[in-house]
């Protein structure tokens, strides 16, 4: 499988945000289809239109590992603006989660309330791209 990394973050800095632990409930499994590509293109954003709130979680975790593994260290994530129910299952994965630094609404011009801006903590000895 090969990599391409975009060099660009998506999206500012932020401060710092507050989080509780959550108790995550029963996890659905969907079947991979066989016709995946084989190559797939790393970036800082992740869109989440035509996925089902119950995939988040699993695509989420995903993401945030291999931005870490890339080094990257601001991300965007595209959910859709209305009641979006792919927005709170993000929200709600963001503040629980270890490696997340920040997080808040994206700047109008990436998207506004239909996308959220991730800072993640950086591992010690690493510079942040």
């Amino acid at each position: 499988m090969s990599l391409r990394i975009s060099p660009v973050n998506a999206c500012p800095s932020f401060g710092t945000r507050h989080s509780k632990p959550i108790l995550m409930s029963h996890k659905k499994h969907f079947p991979v289809p066989d016709d995946l590509p084989s190559v797939f293109v790393v970036t800082d954003t992740l869109d989440l239109h035509g996925f089902f709130p119950e995939q988040v979680p699993e695509i989420l975790d995903a993401f945030l590992e291999n931005a870490l593994e890339t080094g990257l260290s601001r991300l965007r994530v595209a959910h859709g603006k209305g009641r979006s129910r792919l927005k709170f299952e993000v929200v709600r994965i963001l503040k629980a989660d270890s490696r997340v630094a920040a997080f808040g609404d994206a700047p109008p011009e990436l998207g506004g309330w239909g996308a959220t801006c991730v800072e993640l903590k950086q591992p010690k000895g690493t510079v942040p791209n």
